[in-house]
């Protein structure tokens, strides 16, 4: 469904499990820090909202988010987390890099995700500009950040039930 007819920080509280003994890791892209750090912030807040301890809660910092992948990557061979939570944010310009910068990050993630028993959300923002992102890191359409928290609390529920 469009974001437009669904706001990104909706959700049924009662329907996200504890995540109390879940360890996240969060890999944050520098660019467009004022969106990238919004997102974080809605991240953060609803894990804690959700029991997740401090000390659970791994941030490190990327240049870009064509780093995103690398970073990501990097997270789940340290063994110290359950998920890792991808945030970064792409606006249109007036060249293709936005193009290849959005799909090398998109592919990235996927792979990660099919080659790994650690879930990666996809937590990039691609926008055609500012006002689209800001839209959407606590915006009047939610904070993205919110719906990647509440996702990976659910995959590594997934992951704990499947090993039932």
């Amino acid at each position: 469904m469009a974001t437009a007819y669904h706001n990104l920080s909706d959700y049924d509280f009662n329907s996200v499990p504890d995540a109390s003994a879940m360890r996240f890791g969060i890999v944050v892209s520098e660019w467009n820090s004022n969106i990238t750090g919004a997102l974080l912030e809605g991240a953060v807040n609803t894990l804690k909202k959700h029991g997740a301890k401090e000390e659970n809660i791994l941030v490190q910092t990327v240049p870009g988010s064509f780093e995103l992948t690398f970073g990501s990557a990097q997270m789940i061979k340290s063994g110290k987390v359950d998920a890792v939570i991808a945030i970064g944010c792409v606006v249109r310009g007036d060249t293709p890099h936005f193009d290849y910068v959005c799909a090398g990050t998109t592919q990235g993630i996927a792979q990660l995700n099919a080659t790994s028993d650690v879930p990666v959300i996809y937590g990039l923002i691609t926008t055609n500009n500012m006002q689209q992102a800001e839209d959407r890191a606590g915006g009047k359409l939610g904070n993205k950040g919110d719906e990647c928290a509440v996702t990976a609390i659910k995959m590594i529920d997934f992951i704990c039930k499947l090993k039932k």
